[in-house]
């Protein structure tokens, strides 16, 4: 031991060289079978393709609501107009079983754009009122058929025995009539 000491090799041996050199190699060994099943748990490229929904908002004219399709259920979209908004704006101070400000049911800077799960929160059935001559319910939204709900211009629910408002989904805007579906918004730059 004193010997390898003079020559400058503090006890390092070829031993410590070879034992280090294989923990390596097993670490290595290690991540590339695990690799593999760990990718496997996410999800596929056409799952993610499915779990989001791409809108061009171009065509939707002010004062149309159109429907569209994501995660099997539809989601409403409703390019509403001033008179529209004011109404839902002024009805944040009326009593609701689920009191929401219009602000919170849409993104910021879009009022314009309202973008909601067309689910009834009672027992699932689908509400009326994107059609023309759709039945709109007492408040000028959305009236469910199946129980009575009624839904104001907003989503919040106003009547009947549906407990929450119409959900809005995650969604974020890719240009200024494009939004993604399935999405959270991209935080502004700080």
């Amino acid at each position: 031991m004193a010997d390898a000491e003079a020559h400058g090799h503090g006890g390092e041996t070829r031993r410590d060289f070879i034992l280090l050199l294989g923990n390596a190699m097993a670490v290595v060994g290690v991540g590339a079978l695990a690799w593999p099943l760990i990718d496997s748990l996410s999800p596929a490229a056409d799952t993610k393709a499915a779990s989001t929904t791409e809108v061009d908002l171009a065509p939707i004219k002010a004062g149309q609501r159109v429907s569209v399709k994501w995660r099997g259920s539809p989601v409403f979209i409703e390019h509403r107009t001033p008179e529209t908004i004011a109404r839902a704006v002024k009805d944040d101070k009326v009593s609701m079983p689920d009191p929401q400000p219009d602000a919170e049911r849409h993104q910021e800077g879009k009022a314009q754009w309202l973008v909601m799960v067309g689910v009834c929160t009672h027992l699932g059935c689908i509400p009326l009122g994107q059609n023309t001559g759709d039945k709109r319910g007492d408040y000028g939204g959305w009236f469910c058929p199946c129980h009575g709900s009624h839904y104001d211009a907003s989503g919040r629910i106003r009547k009947g025995p549906a407990p929450k408002n119409l959900p809005v989904p995650d969604y974020r805007f890719v240009t200024d009539t494009r939004i993604v579906i399935g999405e959270k918004p991209k935080k502004p730059a700080a």
